[in-house]
């Protein structure tokens, strides 16, 4: 939905029609983030080094560092990025506003790994050192990465390597945007950095926290060097805390699941019900849903299967769930369970069951005065595999005396929200036993 390949630019160059211009392989928008990424295919040639390195890096990284033209393009002409070469078809996301944009640019150059490790062994991740800057990686020592521009902004460059680790590791964009935006503080400082690789760095990252929770390059004291060495990724995922963090992140796909669901019917206009609202303005509501990082998609996952084992447990057939705001800026979620009574037609049941769920999130807002954003979810009361699922979002900012009174006569006539129980937890990305020591189960 965020994710868009072979995206062009308008240069009206035949008498104003389409004459569009190439403008990145992929480009990701999500929210104030832009990721631009360039794809570069070019075969490291065996052979005199000092010869075939920089050929190498002159075709794979530095041609494909043109990324630079490609944010500018973005910054003052967000309306002339098109989906095909034509230009027919409008870039679907609204671009955030520039003042507020925050660009990551990314070359993914391939065939260099295989080089690296036939030369120099290892994972045949490419070195990175910030140390280096622009022409200097023509003559300083091979399959080593630093800063391409000093003057533009950081460039991240991944390999065959380090590609599949980065992305497998951080697989939801909100752990991948803040990891990029933490490396390029860490590498584009005053501060020298030397790594034996991508995944060393990683390591680091994924291993320290700061103070407000987050992941971070937290380093102590102001060493003017920093020197992250080989073999530091390979014992991190030895350590039980990660082994454990991955078989407990297993049930949070359901909510990649929901995702893709959702994002493919709105995508295509095969939705059930639809708001008749263009996709530009439904993508916003569902950026709720892919803007949950890992850990808090195990959460959410975990309490909407709990709360759909409990529905069937109920003799009304109809269960709801609300959860209040994992983060500060978060929104409340409604998940809500109903039965498909015989007799009911798959028109009818869908009705009854959207309404319901608007109706509850409308008396959400009633109960918890402070919510402004809620996301609802509906599905049937059952753990039958064959399911269908409901998306509502209430902009609760737009609250008014009136709904005030209309949420107040459904609670009174379902009862909804009278009789809350309330549930507080705890819970750890790297999960522990009884006694608070990692768990290696």
């Amino acid at each position: 939905m965020w994710s868009y390949p072979a995206v062009y630019r308008d240069q009206g160059r035949k008498n104003g029609k389409g004459d569009g211009k190439e403008l990145c392989d992929l480009l990701v928008v999500f929210d104030n983030h832009v990721i631009i990424f360039s794809d570069k295919d070019c075969c490291f040639k065996s052979g005199d080094l000092d010869i075939a390195w920089p050929r190498w890096f002159r075709k794979a990284v530095m041609k494909s560092a043109g990324q630079w033209g490609a944010q500018r393009w973005i910054r003052d002409y967000p309306n002339l990025i098109f989906l095909d070469r034509g230009c027919s078809q409008p870039f679907p996301v609204s671009f955030p506003d520039p003042d507020k944009a925050i660009f990551h640019r990314i070359v993914v150059a391939h065939d260099a790994a295989r080089a690296c490790e036939q030369v120099l062994g290892g994972s045949g991740s490419l070195m990175l050192d910030n140390s280096i800057v622009g022409d200097m990686h023509f003559s300083f020592f091979p399959f080593t990465i630093g800063r391409l521009d000093e003057t533009k902004g950081y460039v991240h460059v991944f390999d065959d390597t380090t590609l599949d680790i980065v992305m497998s590791t951080l697989d939801t964009i909100t752990d991948f945007t803040e990891y990029l935006t933490k490396k390029e503080k860490l590498l584009d400082g005053d501060r020298m950095v030397r790594a034996a690789g991508e995944e060393e760095i990683l390591a680091v990252y994924l291993s320290k926290m700061n103070e407000a929770g987050e992941h971070d390059f937290v380093i102590e004291g102001n060493p003017t060097r920093l020197i992250f060495g080989e073999g530091m990724w390979e014992s991190f995922n030895q350590r039980p805390e990660p082994i454990a963090q991955t078989e407990a992140n297993h049930i949070s796909y359901l909510w990649d699941h929901l995702i893709e669901r959702f994002g493919f019917h709105a995508m295509t206009g095969t939705q059930y019900f639809t708001s008749g609202r263009p996709f530009r303005d439904q993508e916003v509501a569902f950026r709720f849903l892919a803007r949950e990082p890992r850990l808090l998609r195990r959460v959410l996952s975990e309490g909407f299967r709990e709360a759909l084992i409990e529905s069937t447990k109920k003799e009304l057939g109809f269960h709801a769930r609300v959860v209040g705001p994992l983060d500060e800026d978060g929104p409340w979620y409604v998940f809500l369970f109903l039965e498909w009574r015989s007799g009911m037609s798959e028109a009818e049941y869908r009705e009854v069951r959207r309404l319901r769920l608007v109706e509850y999130s409308h008396v959400v807002k009633l109960k918890y005065p402070q919510a402004l954003d809620i996301v609802g979810i509906a599905t049937e009361a059952s753990l039958a595999e064959g399911r269908s699922e409901d998306f509502t979002y209430l902009d609760a900012r737009r609250w008014t005396p009136n709904h005030q009174r209309m949420a107040r006569e459904i609670q009174d006539r379902f009862g909804f929200l009278k009789k809350v129980e309330s549930t507080a937890f705890r819970v750890y990305e790297y999960p522990v036993d009884e006694n608070g020591n990692p768990r290696s189960d």
